[in-house]
């Protein structure tokens, strides 16, 4: 990843993870736990965990309707020409960490 690129991701990450706060309607947590920005900056995908996992596809839907709100957001905070098509997951990595977490303190 380039320098570039690194700080796309980075300011793009740090931009909707504000945004959520402000927007979302706070019936579950949505936190950003990373972003990923093709080469040519067109595309960059957006990682969330939702706590509680029984509201992430509610989530997750709250998230893509207001994509282009917040491709408005990002256009007044980043200093860009054009900004990249924005699409979100759920980080199942975040969330398998999670789980390993539960059951060592089990143990």
């Amino acid at each position: 990843m380039t320098l570039r690129q690194d700080k796309v991701k980075e300011n793009i990450q740090n931009i909707t993870a504000q945004f959520l706060e402000t927007e979302s309607n706070r019936t579950s947590l949505i936190t950003v736990t990373g972003a990923n920005v093709s080469v040519d900056l067109k595309r960059a995908t957006i990682f969330i965990s939702v706590l509680p996992d029984s509201e992430e596809e509610a989530a997750l839907n709250f998230v893509k309707r207001r994509r282009k709100d917040l491709r408005h957001y990002l256009q007044k905070k980043l200093q860009m020409r054009s900004i990249p098509f924005l699409d979100f997951e759920i980080d199942y990595g975040e969330k398998n960490r999670r789980r390993i977490d539960e059951l060592s303190q089990e143990l």
